[in-house]
Parts: structure tokens; sequence; C-alpha cells
């Protein structure tokens, strides 16, 4: 049994890129369908920050997803 248990690093490493790539694909395509379907060509804050953040929590995630659980976790084992 490794260090930090019984953890399966390909999966998490997919997974969460996949996550990211979900949540990065959410923002941008939900930013643009909203303003798309709102008559004025305005939505509201709340929403604007939520695909805003959405985009960039999913590259972070796309991004460090794999880092972690595909390098550093391994090798601390």
């Amino acid at each position: 049994m490794g260090r930090y248990g019984n953890l399966d690093y390909p999966r998490l490493a997919k997974t969460g890129f996949g996550l990211g790539l979900g949540l990065f694909l959410f923002g941008a395509i939900g930013a643009k369908v909203a303003l798309a379907l709102s008559g004025n060509g305005h939505i509201p804050g709340w929403e604007r920050t939520l695909f805003f953040d959405a985009e960039w929590l999913g590259i972070a995630l796309a991004l460090f997803s794999p880092i972690i659980f595909g390098i550093v976790l391994p090798l601390t084992e």
C-alpha cells in the first residue's frame, strides 16, 4: 500500500482533466448562449461572474490535475 493509500493516479489525472475541460466549455459556451438568448445583449452580473469563474477554474483544473496526479504524487510514493 502506498503512502496515500490505493489511489489510481492515471484515472484521477484523466478525470481531473476531463472535469476541467468540461468546466471550461460550460463557461465559454454558456456565456455565448446566454448573450444570444438575452434580447438586449446583456446578462446579469452574477451570470457573467459565474461563466468567467467557470472558465478560469476549468483551465486551472485541466492544467494542474495531470501535473499533480500524473507526475508529482506518483514520484512521492
